[in-house]
């Protein structure tokens, strides 16, 4: 699979990204899914430290532990900043966000802890947070990259003002938003989101490519496609994705080995134009004016 640099300054990254969303499995249940991603070259893995009840990345971090050598052959991002009532979190009693420079190099160096590793290729900021101070932040991100505790950073589900308040304060670039983008959500093309970015020669990471499902589980005459490209619904989906000058990297959130095989011959699909806009038109409704 093809690896591309999310930006000038910032990692490189196999064309579509493992969520971990979902994998609060067992350890060999998740070895073979990084197995199953390495056979087919995903070689990067998201994270965020709330996924699983706080469970999924020391999950993760038992197959690293155990197979060491593997950590050389990936990538790995988390992210940060919210906070819910859990057991696991006894001292929060409503959900919320902290963006503070103590929480962000906590969540950091306890996400390295539980994964088992000495560094995280790229950290995001999860959600925006409306006391979120960008001088904090910036100081944060300044002491973990230098400490080689993180070696760059992001942020998740912000807005293009958000974006540039943030990358404007900031000492190093902001190497990605991660946001939803699918052919069940196109307003990013349209709103600015993936505008802004290619401004900032940054490319998104796209949660929920496959629209959570509904692309895949209904709605089929979009895909009338599908022979002529031998191609499944989702392959499908994922290079209308694929497709976009923006370079967008899909984040799958599958924990079948055999939908990973599946998503990863997607970047082998490369669409025709008219197709790509006819597949457009089904999204919004209506033909482009």
């Amino acid at each position: 699979m093809q690896r591309l640099p999310i930006h000038p300054q910032g990692p490189t990254f196999s064309r579509v990204i493992a969520g971990a969303w979902r994998w609060r499995l067992s350890p060999e249940t998740v070895e073979r899914l990084i197995q199953a991603s390495l056979d087919e070259g995903i070689t990067t893995f998201d994270h965020a430290d709330i996924y699983g009840d706080h469970s999924n990345e020391e999950i993760f971090g038992e197959a690293l532990r155990k197979q060491p050598a593997l950590r050389d052959k990936i990538e790995l991002v988390s992210k940060c900043g919210i906070k819910f009532p859990t057991d696991k979190r006894p001292k929060t009693w409503v959900k919320h966000y902290d963006t503070s420079k103590e929480h962000i190099i906590w969540s950091a160096e306890n996400s390295l802890k539980m994964l088992h590793t000495d560094r995280l290729d790229l950290l995001l900021i999860h959600r925006p947070d409306p006391l979120l101070n960008p001088y904090e932040v910036a100081e944060a991100f300044s002491q973990l990259k230098q400490q080689g505790k993180v070696l760059h950073f992001g942020v998740s589900n912000f807005t293009r003002p958000q974006f540039y308040m943030l990358q404007k304060l900031l000492p190093m670039p902001l190497v990605t938003n991660q946001i939803e983008i699918s052919l069940a959500r196109v307003e990013p093309l349209f709103n600015g989101d993936l505008d802004l970015l290619m401004e900032h020669k940054t490319s998104a990471m796209a949660w929920s490519p496959l629209g959570g499902g509904k692309l895949m589980a209904g709605e089929r005459e979009l895909f009338s496609k599908a022979t002529k490209y031998n191609a499944t619904y989702s392959q499908l989906s994922l290079a209308w994705l694929l497709a976009h000058p923006s370079v967008i990297f899909p984040v799958i959130g599958t924990t079948k080995a055999e939908r990973i095989v599946e998503a990863a011959k997607s970047t082998a699909i490369k669409l025709d134009r008219q197709d790509w806009f006819e597949m457009l038109q089904w999204a919004t409704g209506s033909e482009v004016a």
